[in-house]
């Protein structure tokens, strides 16, 4: 009761104010979701720079930075997930590939962008 009282009381959780996350970036599992709709209604694309994530309004744009090699890109949310706890965002296979990420894990930090 008290965590909805402090929501309706400050709004948007803190990382959706612009505050930096850091966490484990995965890749979705393009094979499997291809041409899948995504929560927001949008067509998944391999080539789209788009990702999924828990609580960030869809259409946010997120700066996220690979921590291994400082590479970042830009992409906007329009999907929920992962549903791995302890991972803080799916990338497609373009951003991943964007930031030198590949089909594996890495290690990010995320920062929402105007």
């Amino acid at each position: 009761m008290l965590i909805a009282f402090v929501m309706l009381v400050y709004g948007e959780p803190a990382q959706a104010q612009g505050i930096t996350q850091r966490g484990i970036a995965s890749v979705y599992s393009i094979r499997s979701n291809r041409g899948a709709i995504t929560a927001s209604g949008r067509r998944l694309v391999d080539s789209a720079m788009t990702a999924a994530h828990r609580t960030l309004p869809f259409g946010s744009r997120v700066r996220v930075t690979n921590r291994r090699n400082r590479r970042s890109v830009i992409v906007t949310i329009t999907d929920r997930g992962p549903f791995i706890r302890a991972r803080v965002i799916d990338l497609t296979k373009s951003a991943a590939g964007a930031i030198g990420m590949g089909y594996g894990l890495a290690p990010v930090t995320l920062e929402r962008v105007p």
